[in-house]
C-alpha cells in the first residue's frame, strides 16, 4: 500500500547524540518532520519512523494494535543506541505516550524525554463502549489537523478505526501503571487549547513520573498538533536546549557525521 505524500519516515545520520521522534495516533511523520529537520540541522542523529498501519489508509490501521506501534519505536531506539552515545526520546500525543514507555522500560539507555500534549487516556463515555462498539461500528470521526495556524494541515486519517482506538485505550491504561518507572529528565510542553487531549492528561503524567528534573511549558498559541502550529519554533528551540543541557558534547560536534 503506497504511503501518503509527506507521510514517509525520516532519518538523518548526524553526530553522537540521537533523538527518536514518535508521531501520534492516526497521524504520520509529517506532523513531526519540521522538528526532525530542525534537530538534524543542529548535528543530531534523528529517527522519525512511520508507525505500522499509519500513513496509508485507515483500513490498514484496523489490522494493527499498540504492540505493533510500540515494537517499531522500540526497534528504532535500539538502532539509535548502537550508534549514538546518548539517546533522547520525544513524541506528540500518543507518540508522547510511546516515548514515555521507552523511558520507563529502557532506563539509562534513554537520556531524557520530550513530550508534546502527551495522551494518558481515551476520554468520554465512548471509551467505555469501545470493547463492544468496535464489533458493531468500524470507524468514528477523525482527529487530525487540530491546528490554530491558518493554512496548516496534518497528514492523517479522516476516520478513527475503533479496533485501533480500543487497543490505544488498553495501551494508555498499561502505561499509566508504568509511569513511576520514568526517572529521566522530562520536558513536557502542552497547548493551552487542545481539542484532542485535555490538560488533565499532562497533569496526570507529571503526577505519576518519578523524574526530579522536570520542566513544563504552556504553549499559548497552539492547538493539539503544536509541532505544526504557531508555537512550533518554541518547541524545537526548547527541546534542542534541553538536549544540549544534558548532552554538552552536542554543541562541540557541529554537524559531524558519525561512523
Amino acid at each position: 500500500m503506497p504511503v501518503l505524500p509527506g507521510a514517509e519516515p525520516y532519518r538523518h545520520e548526524g553526530g553522537e547524540v540521537g533523538v527518536l521522534l514518535c508521531h501520534g495516533f492516526t497521524g504520520s511523520p509529517q506532523s513531526l518532520r519540521p522538528w526532525a529537520e530542525h534537530h538534524a540541522a543542529h548535528g543530531l542523529t534523528v529517527s522519525l519512523p512511520l508507525l505500522p498501519g499509519h500513513g496509508t489508509r485507515w483500513e490498514d490501521m484496523q489490522l494493527t494494535g499498540w504492540q505493533d506501534w510500540y515494537a517499531e519505536v522500540d526497534r528504532e531506539l535500539c538502532l539509535l543506541a548502537e550508534r549514538c552515545s546518548r539517546v533522547f526520546v520525544a513524541g506528540l500525543s500518543m507518540g508522547g505516550a510511546l516515548a514515555l514507555r521507552l523511558a520507563a522500560r529502557h532506563g539509562e539507555r534513554v537520556a531524557g524525554a520530550v513530550v508534546v500534549n502527551p495522551a494518558n487516556k481515551v476520554h468520554g463515555l465512548a471509551a467505555y463502549a469501545l470493547p463492544v462498539a468496535r464489533h458493531l461500528v468500524r470507524t468514528t470521526k477523525g482527529i487530525a489537523s487540530d491546528i490554530a495556524k491558518g493554512g496548516a494541515a496534518e497528514v492523517g486519517y479522516d476516520r478513527v478505526p475503533l479496533h485501533a482506538a480500543h487497543s490505544l485505550r488498553r495501551f494508555l491504561r498499561r502505561l499509566d501503571g508504568e509511569l513511576p518507572q520514568v526517572t529521566q529528565p522530562l520536558l513536557l510542553l502542552r497547548s493551552a487549547q487542545d481539542h484532542v487531549v485535555p490538560a488533565a492528561d499532562s497533569a496526570r503524567v507529571l503526577s505519576r513520573v518519578s523524574s526530579t528534573d522536570v520542566t513544563e511549558i504552556v504553549l499559548e498559541h497552539s492547538y493539539h498538533v503544536a509541532t505544526l502550529d504557531l508555537d512550533a519554533d518554541r518547541i524545537f528551540e526548547q527541546s534542542l536546549a534541553f538536549v544540549g543541557r544534558l548532552a554538552p558534547s552536542l554543541g562541540k560536534e557541529g554537524t559531524a557525521t558519525g561512523g
